[in-house]
């Protein structure tokens, strides 16, 4: 949670200002970071979690993902717990489908955290290359 936390703390978010982290965790043990990157022209923007995964992916294309990890800040101070919105948890189904495994989700909060199995905990009726 510290790397999703020390993410968080560099987003780019001057129009909202809700600050969302995330870590990837890669089955080697190494971690990727990401933030929610804003735009004026708001669905030009980036939810941390996609950064996060998408650079994963990217400098690492065949190291499989084991873990993302979630977090939000508001001027500050770490928020409850939140989920990954619809986009998010779509592509994390995609990523779990690029490795052939499940990624475990945790939502940290401020006193409290939960861990989700699998992106089909999130997203039971996803849309994937099966329905290509």
């Amino acid at each position: 949670m510290d790397v999703a936390l020390a993410a968080a703390e560099r987003a780019y978010a001057p129009y909202s200002r809700f600050h969302v982290g995330a870590a990837v965790e890669l089955a080697d043990g190494r971690l990727v970071p990401g933030s929610n990157q804003e735009n004026a022209a708001y669905p030009s923007g980036l939810c941390a979690e996609r950064t996060a995964l998408f650079t994963a992916g990217a400098q690492h294309p065949d190291v499989a993902v084991r873990a993302l990890y979630v977090v939000a800040m508001k001027d500050g101070v770490v928020q409850d717990k939140i989920s990954p919105c619809g986009g998010c948890r779509q592509v994390i189904s995609e990523v779990e489908h690029r490795y052939g495994q499940s990624i475990r989700i945790y939502l940290c909060g401020r006193t409290e955290y939960c861990c989700v199995e699998s992106a089909e905990a999130l997203l039971p009726l996803s849309f994937g290359s099966k329905d290509l």
